[in-house]
């Protein structure tokens, strides 16, 4: 039983880029606000190594780009509430915001920027040797792997971007891709390229991960030849996607074949009044720090509109 429910006008899911521009925007409005996050940064700061394509800076890393978040939330007097939201409801014209430790907070309305979570290999091994050599955070783990041999699974933008940055500790990389081709941006493949402890290998469909007290090893079925090869490795960092985080609100917003949830492009509503959604979570081709950040503006600005409608009511 609840003794005691927390009101406010609006209530944030999630601290990276799309929430925290969400409360800045909230807090210019002199909302009665609450930010509820497990963290600061979101994948920012944890996977953003080198941001080069955000305005106002030529390069900046993403925990440097966290540390500013932070300054950015405390000179709005804007305070993040640590702690994982386990369920939403609609209770009349209020939502009931429920958490892991507990609490249950009401609000007017909801802003959901819970953004994605690192897809999973699903193969032997993964979960067992998960913290023992398997990682999916390069910026986290990169410097314990020093002079190590390692195999990066995932060709894309954030594998060749996790290679690059762990080419700064480690003796060797194996970049894995499923498919005939890489899909990393032509930039990223030419900087891979200069640097010779790095070697992809296409066409490699991951069958396990093997070990005793820690990773030594990831088998790999060759495509191209119908064969299996074991690579002697000291660890697997897993780059291959994310899944959005949404577990908790499905059943008030619309999803796509994704689990992406589906909003109004105007004003980032949902199906459900006075809830709305911005950042990784929602559909969308590009997943870019700018972006989610365009988006927490819009859900804010909107989420405001609906709360001088609806408070009194």
């Amino acid at each position: 039983m609840v003794d005691k429910i927390n009101i406010y006008d609006l209530i944030i899911i999630g601290a990276g880029p799309a929430g925290v521009s969400a409360a800045i925007y909230a807090a210019r409005q002199r909302l009665e606000m609450l930010i509820i996050s497990k963290d600061l940064g979101g994948q920012v700061a944890k996977k953003a190594v080198d941001i080069e394509n955000y305005p106002g800076f030529s390069k900046i890393s993403g925990p440097d780009l966290v540390n500013l978040y932070d300054k950015q939330l405390k000179a709005n007097n804007l305070k993040i509430e640590h702690d994982e939201v386990i369920g939403i409801e609609k209770d009349g014209s209020k939502f009931l915001i429920k958490t892991k430790s507990g609490e249950v907070y009401e609000s007017i309305s909801v802003i959901v920027t819970s953004g994605a979570e690192s897809k999973k290999l699903s193969v032997p091994g993964e979960e067992e040797f998960a913290g023992k050599g398997v990682s999916y955070c390069s910026l986290c783990d990169g410097p314990l792997f020093s002079n190590k041999i390692i195999a990066v699974v995932g060709g894309g933008n954030n594998g060749f971007e996790s290679a690059l940055f762990l080419s700064n500790y480690v003796k060797k990389i194996y970049i894995l891709e499923y498919s005939l081709q890489v899909k990393a941006d032509r930039e990223n493949q030419d900087l891979v390229l200069k640097h010779k402890n790095i070697e992809i290998i296409t066409n490699a469909k991951v069958l396990k991960i093997d070990g005793e007290n820690f990773v030594n090893s990831i088998t790999y079925e060759d495509l191209t030849k119908n064969k299996e090869v074991t690579l002697k490795v000291d660890g697997v960092f897993v780059e291959i996607g994310y899944v959005p985080s949404i577990y908790f609100v499905k059943d008030l917003v619309d999803l796509d074949e994704k689990d992406e949830i589906i909003f109004d492009p105007k004003t980032l509503s949902t199906k459900t009044p006075g809830l709305f959604s911005a950042g990784d979570c929602n559909v969308s081709r590009y997943k870019q720090i700018v972006m989610a950040s365009g988006q927490g503006a819009i859900a804010a600005l909107s989420a405001y509109e609906y709360i001088k409608k609806n408070k009194h009511e």
